[in-house]
């Protein structure tokens, strides 16, 4: 049952005709290199009170067809991974950090990124998540640097599944790094390594975590580290899924 607070900081709040104003945003964004190709943009979707936002990389090709993100292949595996520590697609936020798709699924650039980030920056304002996870290393990379955490950086493959904390306007928050779902399409062995990352983020889905007692990673000591890691980051491609947009 939802409390008598809840719903009335629901009716006081606007997130929704905020979020409207993202969307009106990005499609108007004709100055965007991307809008010539662009076939719909690919905004974001799910729960505009979400404690858990999910952040990927850039739209995928069905994903630009449909206007969806995480639509198709690696939409079904994250939909699998959500299932196996019980939390609901529809109770959570997806977005990626470019809003349409780069040219042959190509990796974001800079001045690309410049561009939509404040899209992404104001959803992450308004829906206030208590846990942001990242689903590629662009996003990693562009988020650990916001949150003040770029000393952190390291490859996917040694701060997979950490828990980093940061502060942000609404409170403390959570940022957690994880392989991209398409990266069990190429090496199935992931999956299981994913399915145990995801378990640390039902606590954030139940609001059960005292941030106080959440470990964060030692920074990294090697150069490298300031780098984003290469590869796992593939973007969606395949059959669209059915969920509310904004």
């Amino acid at each position: 049952m939802i409390s008598n607070r809840v719903v009335k900081t629901r009716m006081e709040d606007n997130r929704t005709e905020e979020l409207k104003k993202v969307r009106d945003g990005v499609v108007n964004l004709t100055e965007s290199p991307l809008y010539k190709a662009r076939v719909k943009p690919v905004v974001g979707e799910g729960n505009h009170y979400a404690r858990i936002m999910f952040v990927g990389e850039a739209p995928g090709r069905n994903e630009s067809e449909t206007g969806r993100p995480f639509c198709g292949a690696a939409g079904k595996i994250l939909d699998e991974l959500l299932a196996s520590v019980g939390i609901k697609r529809e109770d959570v936020y997806i977005t990626n950090l470019l809003k349409d798709r780069p040219p042959g699924n190509r990796d974001p650039l800079p001045e690309e990124i410049a561009l939509y980030a404040p899209f992404l920056d104001r959803q992450i304002e308004i829906i206030k998540p208590k846990a942001i996870v990242f689903l590629g290393r662009f996003s990693m990379a562009y988020l650990m640097k916001k949150f003040g955490l770029e000393a952190h950086l390291a490859p996917i493959g040694r701060i997979h599944g950490r828990v980093f904390k940061a502060e942000a306007s609404w409170g403390e928050v959570v940022l957690v790094p994880l392989y991209h779902p398409a990266a069990v399409i190429y090496n199935q062995s992931l999956k299981e390594v994913l399915k145990e990352d995801f378990k640390s983020l039902k606590k954030f889905e139940k609001g059960e975590v005292v941030f106080g007692t959440e470990a964060a990673a030692p920074p990294a000591a090697e150069k490298e580290a300031a780098r984003p890691a290469k590869g796992n980051d593939k973007k969606d491609d395949e059959k669209p899924a059915q969920q509310p947009l904004l």
